[in-house]
């Protein structure tokens, strides 16, 4: 199964500055367009989910081959 790699810059609302990446993967169905069109509502979860972390920016990729998913 080809996956797609949904990357968030998240930040300590606490610490604005202290930021790292999160990686959610999805099914690819063959484009990022599909990673596009389902980012807004998976970021919602997940920010409601981590409700000290604030997505600062994010982007859809195809995941490094060598990456363990």
């Amino acid at each position: 199964m080809d996956m797609v790699d949904l990357i968030l810059t998240v930040c300590l609302i606490a610490n604005p500055d202290n930021c790292r990446e999160e990686h959610l993967y999805f099914e690819s169905r063959g484009s990022l367009f599909q990673c596009m069109m389902l980012a807004p509502t998976e970021i919602a979860k997940w920010s409601q989910e981590h409700p000290k972390l604030r997505v600062k920016r994010w982007r859809c990729a195809f995941p490094n081959k060598d990456r363990t998913i």
